[in-house]
């Protein structure tokens, strides 16, 4: 454990999975999405990156990246403030608002900051922890869960699984977020993973640009400097054609099973990398976005969408 805190504290990539207890399958679509919305409220917070993730009945999956602490921004009273709400809402964000102004306050009547610089350093140790990332995460998700099924107790089976996965190596990453992208077609939920709505790649195919951005990283890291484009028409067709030469399915030996895996048809498989060479067609692409748009009996622009949902959570 000292020693995941360790490289915790000094950045990299990694792959986290947690198990609710006793292997409940808790997550519906509501659990997802509150899930999901917490998750991204942290991130930006803490100052950590999900590049991919999935959600699914009873654990879930994080390839998460953590900022080299050098690179992480000293914080300031005002950028605190823009922060707070992401982390704290209603009576929790008044109650932090204010003794940040009782703090403010006492140091401009007195001169002395003693009292601001420890709320400032508080906040500051916690950002860039994937430690307190993923137990925040789960504890508000926890509380939140607990509130609205009326129960108590804890609602996960350990802390968190964590593998250090290389971070300048593509190949080490993709292959990670294939296995990650991949568990809802292993599982036989769906033949696709673009059709499992709660991971990272059916994002980027509706058209979040937030989960673009998280997938291109991926593949800028070696792309860059070979003058390649690392746009999402070339990055989606790349990723496609990886997830589905990673998914293909084995038989194994025809005696024993041994070596059989579950996963895509070998047949699709060639169809997707061989003729179609990863590109998807336009009515593929707006069913994944209408579907994105219609959920919740809300239909319109994705801003559209969301807005109406912040509005009445």
């Amino acid at each position: 454990m000292r020693q995941a805190r360790l490289l915790f504290d000094h950045g990299g990539c990694y792959h986290c999975i947690s198990r609710v207890v006793d292997k409940r399958f808790i997550f519906n679509e509501l659990e997802k999405r509150m899930f999901l919305d917490t998750l991204r409220r942290l991130e930006a917070f803490l100052d950590v990156r999900v590049l991919t993730y999935c959600l699914m009945s009873n654990h879930f999956h994080l390839l998460v990246e953590v900022p080299d602490p050098n690179d992480i921004d000293r914080l300031t009273i005002d950028s605190l403030r823009t922060r707070l709400p992401l982390l704290y809402r209603g009576k929790a964000l008044a109650e932090v608002v204010d003794e940040l102004d009782r703090a403010e306050t006492q140091r401009d009547a007195s001169g002395s900051g003693t009292w601001i610089d420890e709320v400032l350093a508080r906040y500051q140790t916690r950002l860039g922890n994937l430690s307190i990332f993923l137990k925040e995460l789960k504890q508000r998700f926890t509380q939140w869960y607990n509130a609205h099924n009326e129960r108590c107790g804890t609602l996960w089976e350990d802390r968190f699984k964590s593998v250090l996965v290389e971070g300048e190596d593509e190949h080490a990453l993709m292959t990670m977020a294939a296995y990650i992208e991949l568990n809802p077609v292993r599982a036989g939920l769906v033949d696709d993973p673009k059709d499992y709505r709660w991971c990272g790649y059916a994002e980027a195919v509706a058209g979040k640009k937030l989960a673009r951005q998280r997938l291109g990283r991926m593949h800028a890291r070696t792309r860059a400097w070979q003058g390649r484009s690392t746009g999402w028409q070339e990055i989606g067709r790349a990723y496609r054609m990886h997830l589905f030469g990673k998914g293909e399915q084995r038989l194994g030996d025809p005696r024993t099973g041994k070596g059989a895996r579950a996963g895509i048809d070998s047949e699709r498989v060639q169809q997707v990398v061989e003729v179609d060479a990863g590109r998807l067609s336009v009515p593929q692409v707006l069913r994944q976005r209408v579907r994105y748009f219609c959920d919740g009996a809300v239909f319109g622009s994705q801003e559209f969408v969301e807005g109406i949902f912040d509005k009445n959570r």
